[in-house]
């Protein structure tokens, strides 16, 4: 243990040394987990000095378990220097213990002070202090009601499990019509398809749902998007990662992560109330009842839902009420009729108000557009870390993806022989989605190609991997050593291939850049398939493109 220098003992010797017992000590917080179950056995520690005479706490510390016996020294010094209000800067002159090791300690470290260091077996105002702690935490509202937190997490991972997310936009609104507890019916909004939070927010009605999203269009500064948060009246689960150490970085999608891995949390937010990390019992049924319906729901109509259009339908489903046996004993009364329903009308009028504030938010730069325009080949289209790779995907597994992708564009390719060839980008899932809908946006997918670069300065040599759009744009989408033996082999089939299709070939965009399946996605992972054609250096028409050095004075 370190000892105090010379300038601070002489620094605390200057502190008014007064008449009065100060108690120290340091102890475990009680905690209660989610379920309201008492753990006093927690990661963190509590240091308290309190002033025994005038009955006032001088300095609280919460500190790692794991941090050394200089904590309690460092609160010390802060309790003598800096003590809380009202308390005054000051020396004790006699300072109690219950831990031996601490006493010898503290008479080390205050040689000097004129403080009397003693052991007591007992604190009694520390004592009763951290007995009021035990009793705040044990009467801590838990986030879920024991009753139904089991069955509301299960629901939860069913949901994760279902990815609404995948299918629905956050403006694209069901409704869940239960008619009892005192509520009509919940409106529905799905986040999570721009991969920033995923979850289901329950409102309690349509008017608080509209101005929330009026709110957002028309505000902008950070106060006003907190007063718009916080005037919402509804309930919520949202999901984030276990791991506490998960870094929220760009390229790294949760949507990734499996069951495992990823944490639900409930809550509900009132113009009133404010938001609060917990559900009582009666809103802890509501939302059971409404996430089963959901759960049923989407299992029934994801393909449906993940129709350009998004479609009028309806479906009603009898739940099982989760409550005692002996309180409800009839039919009647141990299921309850709710109704799922996809609300286009509302989707459309919550949409049509995002692209009104878009529109008037956009600022053309015409001479900005030209320029862009004359550029040969473009390099914005493939996200930067993408995983490339040229490969073959054999007609039948082409039929089922045709059945389960979310887009795929055909160009009628025939079946011929053992399969078509591929180009595959695999990136993050919202960086995905942002590339699907750019190639859309510039009418599909037309041909991929390849062409000869070099770097004239080192003398490399490329094979560039070109993409070009519906709107004849030509894209960058890899550069390939020529003299990579793997990439070479990679061609050699490419162009064998293409013969054999007749000219045909595929890009697949995929998710799971940062996930166990990097490299080899899954059906799953893949998001859109896009027939093309495969284009010649002469189709192109770029001849050998060289890398320009670029030099700054």
């Amino acid at each position: 243990m370190s000892a105090l220098n010379r300038n601070t003992r002489r620094r605390l010797k200057r502190l008014p040394q007064i008449p009065s017992v100060w108690e120290g000590d340091r102890r475990s917080l009680v905690t209660v987990s989610d379920q309201g179950d008492f753990d006093a056995e927690g990661n963190n520690e509590c240091i308290l000095w309190v002033d025994g005479s005038e009955g006032i706490v001088r300095a609280m510390d919460i500190v790692s378990s794991e941090m050394g016996p200089e904590a309690i020294v460092r609160t010390l010094l802060r309790a003598m220097e800096h003590p809380q209000s009202p308390a005054r800067p000051a020396r004790p002159a006699k300072i109690v213990v219950r831990d031996r090791e601490v006493q010898f300690l503290l008479r080390g470290v205050l040689q000097e002070l004129e403080i009397a260091i003693d052991y007591v077996p007992d604190l009694p105002l520390i004592d009763e202090l951290f007995r009021g702690f035990e009793e705040i935490a044990l009467q801590r509202q838990p986030p879920l009601p024991p009753k139904y937190a089991d069955l509301l997490i299960g629901k939860a991972y069913d949901l994760w499990q279902d990815a609404p997310w995948d299918v629905l936009a956050d403006h694209q609104i069901l409704s869940v019509e239960l008619n009892r507890w005192d509520v009509g019916e919940f409106y529905v909004s799905v986040m999570g398809m721009l991969g920033v939070e995923y979850g289901i927010l329950l409102y309690r009605s349509l008017d608080s749902l509209q101005r929330f999203r009026e709110s957002v269009v028309n505000q902008e500064s950070v106060e006003a998007m907190e007063q718009a948060f916080l005037g919402q009246d509804c309930l919520f689960i949202t999901y984030q990662a276990a791991d506490e150490d998960f870094e929220d970085d760009e390229d790294v999608d949760l949507a990734d992560l499996s069951v495992e891995e990823i944490l639900p949390s409930f809550g509900a937010v009132h113009p009133l109330e404010g938001m609060r990390p917990f559900l009582d019992e009666e809103e802890a049924l509501l939302v059971y009842m409404a996430l089963e319906a959901l759960h049923r729901f989407f299992q029934g109509s994801s393909r449906k839902l993940a129709a350009d259009d998004f479609p009028a339908m309806n479906k009603r489903f009898r739940i099982p009420i989760p409550v005692d046996t002996e309180e409800e004993d009839t039919e009647s009364k141990s299921t309850a009729s709710i109704k799922v329903s996809t609300r286009p009308e509302v989707a459309s009028e919550l949409w049509e108000m995002a692209i009104d504030d878009d529109m008037d938010d956009e600022d053309w730069d015409e001479d900005e557009d030209d320029e862009e325009l004359e550029l040969p080949l473009r390099d914005d289209l493939i996200p930067k870390d993408s995983y490339l790779s040229l490969g073959m995907m054999p007609w039948e597994s082409i039929a089922l993806l045709q059945e389960d992708i979310d887009f795929y564009q055909s160009q009628d390719a025939p079946p011929l022989g053992e399969g078509l060839p591929v180009v595959l980008i695999q990136t993050t899932r919202p960086k995905a989605k942002v590339l699907i809908e750019q190639i859309q946006t510039a009418g599909g997918l037309k041909g991929i190609g390849f062409n000869p670069g070099e770097d004239p300065l080192v003398g490399d040599r490329y094979d560039l991997g070109i993409l070009q759009t519906g709107d004849n744009y030509l894209y960058l989408f890899g550069e390939f050593p020529e003299a990579d033996p793997t990439h070479t082999a990679n061609r050699e089939h490419w162009e064998q291939r293409c013969l054999k299709t007749k000219g045909y070939c595929g890009l697949i965009i995929a998710r799971g850049l940062k996930g166990a399946s990097r490299g080899n996605p899954q059906p799953k992972d893949m998001m859109a398939f896009f027939e093309a054609r495969s284009l010649s250096v002469k189709e192109l028409g770029l001849g050998l493109l060289q890398l320009m050095p670029v030099f700054e004075l």
